[in-house]
């Protein structure tokens, strides 16, 4: 009797298993079927939505042969158009359009005309792609590393009288996050309206108590908040990488800092970082004014009481323009702005950025410069902080070298500056890099001066850069190990999505 028993449990634990196993496999198989219905739904998604031919047929084959990893990855890597600000902006409360319309007209007795542009046509152009003009009337301070930086930013914070704009990728609670804060608090208890805007990537270490000793002291304390709304929940690839204050409207700084003790040199693994922002004092302050305010707007559905009044300078004579870019932009703002920039350069484009691996558009016109004789220099850091990107830079090297392009690699520390340099006239000085990401996919902010006083001190700065750089050699490349060199290229495979 026993062993009968014994058989028949044995016969329905045997039963059981195979039971189990096949709707195992029956689950796997469904789950298979799944995943590459949604691959291929997502390729067509792909195809109509992807901005570059490249990308799309890098998502449509990744998407239908790997379907299990690249879906997910899809759907929060993949979009380039963040639709949901791009509502906002065009459905939303008819404030943010009052505010500009005002604005516009406000500054309009300070529109540089196209006669006094070195390119009319270039100088339309740039208008055209955010509807904010050149303006004069202006000064402005080229703000080298982090001690200039910040002391000049903490001076104008202490100096406000009405508000405080106060944007940023990354803040830190460490020393110089502290002592922001303690600035910040300190108007904010005088009756000075301060507001604080953070990115929630950027920032995704700030603690709750450095948010809440701001919001008691009575500051505004927002994060841009990229995954509002029911079709961004998932979607993380959209970052708010623009770092901006504004003071009363009439003084504005701009650049690559970020809030954090690295920036002012202390990291002991980057050492000495070199970076550099710039203040503006004048009209094209309201343009960083009006980018904040959109920005503001997405994050909390309100405007920030600010003043729209332009306030010249007595010294006041540079003319300017402010141009933000971003993935909620019509068209690629920052990549045209560069490209447009570099082909309008007749005797050089200096370029330093932290991250070189830019689009086709821009690398040829890069290309089609050296051809024509330009002296095209590309301030690159030797020390990477991103090896992906790193590796791909070399990829570029070996194809804008070809055609006159110097590469130099920065060795005093970490590079992290974002300035362009064309002929004697022009420079810009902001938060895009050169890369997919700054192109396609962040919120930035440039400034486009156009002075040949300013220029001749951008000059000087690079050249003190290049002279604590190394200048990468013809074959430099070709002499690295094949490893090294297939490690190039897989990276530079990458560039769309880095």
């Amino acid at each position: 009797m026993r062993n009968s028993l014994s058989a028949k449990a044995k016969s329905w634990a045997k039963g059981a298993w195979q039971w189990i196993r096949r709707r195992r496999r029956m689950l796997t198989v469904t789950a298979m079927i799944v995943f590459h219905v949604l691959g291929f739904i997502s390729s067509i998604h792909a195809v109509m939505a992807t901005r570059t031919s490249q990308g799309a047929i890098a998502w449509v084959i990744s998407l239908n042969t790997f379907p299990y990893v690249t879906v997910p990855a899809y759907w929060i890597l993949g979009r380039s158009r963040f639709k949901g600000y791009v509502t906002a902006r065009q459905e939303g409360d008819n404030e943010i359009r009052d505010v500009a319309r005002d604005a516009g007209e406000l500054v309009a007795p300070y529109r540089v005309p196209a006669s006094e542009m070195r390119d009319a046509g270039a100088g339309q152009a740039a208008e055209r792609l955010t509807g904010i003009p050149y303006l004069k009337g202006n000064s402005v301070e080229l703000l080298i590393d982090g001690d200039a930086t910040f002391g000049s930013i903490l001076d104008g914070i202490d100096e406000a009288s009405e508000y405080v704009l106060f944007q940023f990728f990354i803040v830190h609670d460490d020393d110089l996050g502290r002592e922001v804060k303690s600035h910040l608090i300190a108007k904010a208890k005088e009756g000075v309206r301060v507001y604080f805007l953070y990115d929630e990537v950027g920032s995704h270490d700030l603690p709750k108590q450095y948010k809440n000793e701001l919001r008691e002291a009575g500051v505004e304390v927002y994060d841009f908040h990229t995954r509002k709304g029911p079709g961004n929940r998932f979607q993380i690839n959209f970052r708010n990488h623009r770092k901006i204050v504004v003071v009363d409207g009439r003084v504005a700084w701009i650049g690559g800092h970020n809030v954090g003790d690295e920036y002012m040199g202390k990291d002991p693994k980057f050492g000495h970082w070199r970076d550099t922002h710039m203040r503006i004092e004048g009209p094209a302050v309201l343009a960083a004014q009006l980018s904040f305010v959109e920005d503001w707007y997405w994050a909390t559905g309100s405007v920030p009481e600010s003043d729209w009044t332009p306030k010249p300078p007595p010294d006041g004579s540079v003319r300017v323009l402010v141009l933000p870019t971003g993935p909620a932009d019509e068209l690629e703002s920052a990549s045209l702005m560069f490209t447009q920039a570099i082909n309008t350069a007749r005797k050089r484009i200096w370029i330093a950025s932290p991250y070189f691996v830019p689009d086709e558009a821009v690398t040829t016109a890069l290309q089609l410069a050296g051809l024509k004789g330009v002296d095209v220099r590309i301030l690159i850091p030797d020390k990477p902080d991103h090896y992906l990107i790193y590796l791909a830079a070399y990829s570029y090297f070996d194809n804008a070298g070809a055609t006159g392009a110097q590469f130099y690699r920065y060795t005093d520390g970490f590079l992290h500056e974002k300035v362009m340099l064309i002929d004697d006239d022009i420079a810009t000085i902001g938060t895009a890099n050169f890369d997919n990401r700054s192109f396609r996919l962040n919120f930035e902010i440039t400034a486009v001066v156009f002075d040949t006083a300013f220029a001749s001190q951008v000059e000087e700065m690079f050249e003190e850069d290049f002279a604590h750089s190394r200048r990468m050699e013809p074959g430099e490349y070709d002499e690295k190990p094949f490893l090294f060199r297939l490690g190039v290229r897989l990276a530079r495979l990458t560039a769309p999505v880095q």
